[in-house]
């Protein structure tokens, strides 16, 4: 499995994103202040950046993400803000998202490792696609581990689309993510103009 291994801080400061997108909020990017006086970019390197900075905050690969595009390409709606909210059903991102996990990075380890159940079935395909209605629990297995006897004192801030039931470990997906529920910033009409070329 192809795995992105590039140090988080100095990736989120060329792509100009903040490393809280990412879950870590204590990390800084400060080294070389001066380091972005370049000079104008492209239309290309605009483009290609938009693309390689969503691919690198869900942690997808080149192949997945060109097949995203595609599906989204064939459904109805405006092609970019399909591809956004599909990526945005993942289940890693899911449990990020529930704050089951730290980052999103934790969240695909997390469910690699057969941590989680939906509809109380096993699943340990990170790129697994929710559906309204789905509901994510942790593992009866893995609740008695320390990690998930904290999650019940944190606090996150959940999306308007997704529920969560502090008692038992679990959330629910009450509706499907919206183009305004993506807490980053992004130009998607720039990755549509990057494929149809």
């Amino acid at each position: 499995m192809a795995k992105n291994m590039q140090p988080i801080a100095k990736r989120c400061r060329a792509l100009g994103i903040s490393p809280a997108v990412m879950g870590y909020s204590k990390k800084t990017s400060n080294r070389n202040p001066g380091g972005n006086m370049r000079r104008k970019k492209s239309e290309y390197s605009l483009q290609l950046t938009e693309k390689q900075k969503v691919k690198f905050i869900y942690g997808i690969m080149e192949k997945q993400f060109r097949m995203y595009y595609e599906k989204a390409e064939k459904s109805q709606g405006k092609t970019g803000e399909v591809l956004l909210t599909t990526i945005e059903r993942r289940l890693d991102n899911v449990v990020f998202r529930l704050g089951f996990a730290r980052t999103r990075r934790e969240a695909r380890q997390l469910v690699n490792h057969a941590h989680f159940t939906v509809n109380g079935k096993k699943v340990d395909i990170p790129s697994y696609l929710v559906k309204v209605g789905d509901v994510i629990a942790v593992k009866e297995k893995s609740k008695s581990s320390t990690r998930y006897k904290e999650i019940g004192t944190e606090s996150t801030l959940l999306p308007k689309w997704l529920e969560k039931s502090e008692n038992d470990l679990s959330g629910k997906v009450i509706a499907m993510p919206e183009r305004e529920d993506i807490d980053f910033p992004v130009e998607e009409h720039l990755i549509v103009e990057l494929y149809s070329k």
